[in-house]
Order: structure tokens, then sequence, then C-alpha cells
């Protein structure tokens, strides 16, 4: 993966453009890089006033979902475990945090919470039909479930 230029080559770069003895165009060959890196770094000097790369903003804007929300969530599901995302997203609307249903779903997997079954909870004692239709007289082994 395609690595940034380190701040000291951009010092260098800008320092050598300052002192004015060659273009921009010229110094982008001497230095090795393009000119459209050039003019980027210079109008970023130029706005900026710095000649170190400026902080990036990793994730995007913030979430409309604060903390506060995400505590109501977890209240509303101890209420009512078995609510569906369109009624979480209703009652989280109701707070003044308007989110689409998939992101509720985004947000409950974020979280940590799990609203499927449990794989360890105990088989049904309810005898499960056969192909044909007919109840196991005894129950089958774990190869044959």
């Amino acid at each position: 993966m395609a690595r940034p230029y380190s701040d000291d080559l951009r010092r260098k770069f800008l320092e050598a453009y300052d002192a004015g003895t060659l273009s921009l165009c010229a110094l982008a060959k001497q230095f090795r890089v393009s000119v459209q890196f050039a003019k980027k770094i210079r109008g970023q000097l130029k706005r900026t006033g710095r000649m170190e790369r400026p902080v990036q903003s990793r994730y995007g804007v913030n979430s409309r979902v604060t903390e506060t929300a995400r505590e109501h969530l977890r209240q509303w599901l101890a209420e009512q475990p078995d609510s569906t995302d369109e009624q979480l997203r209703q009652r989280l609307a109701g707070t003044g945090v308007s989110v689409c249903r998939s992101r509720i779903g985004q947000l409950l997997r974020a979280m940590g919470v799990r609203r499927k079954k449990s794989r360890s909870t105990p088989p049904s004692a309810t005898a499960k039909k056969t192909s044909n239709g007919v109840k196991r007289s005894s129950p089958g082994s774990d190869r044959s479930i």
C-alpha cells in the first residue's frame, strides 16, 4: 500500500521553493515527486501556514447515535428482548435520533448485543418429525441430527 511522503521531504521541498531559485515543476523533477503533489502541498502551506501534513480524520462524520442512545437501546432490549429493529428504530426516533432500520442492526452488533437464541441451550423435549412425517420413537444420535 502506498505510504505518504514524510514531513521531512515536504519541509525540504517547500523550503527550496521559498528560496525562489527553481519553479514548482523543476523542483518536482529534482525531488522526484509529481507536479500535482507539489501543487497540493504548496496550496496546503498557503491555507494552513504549516509545512507538515494536516491531521487526517479517519472515520468521517461523527455518529448521531450517542452513548445515551446506546444505553436506551440496551434498556429497551432488557425490557422487551423480542423487539424488532423497526420498533427499536421508532423508539429511538422518539428520543430525537433518526436512523434507518439497518443501522439499528449495525449498532446492536457493535454493542455486542445478541438477539438470537443461544446454541448452548438444551434441545427441545418434543420429538421432531422424520422426512415421512412420523415422529421418532427414540432420540437420534448426534450424527443423524
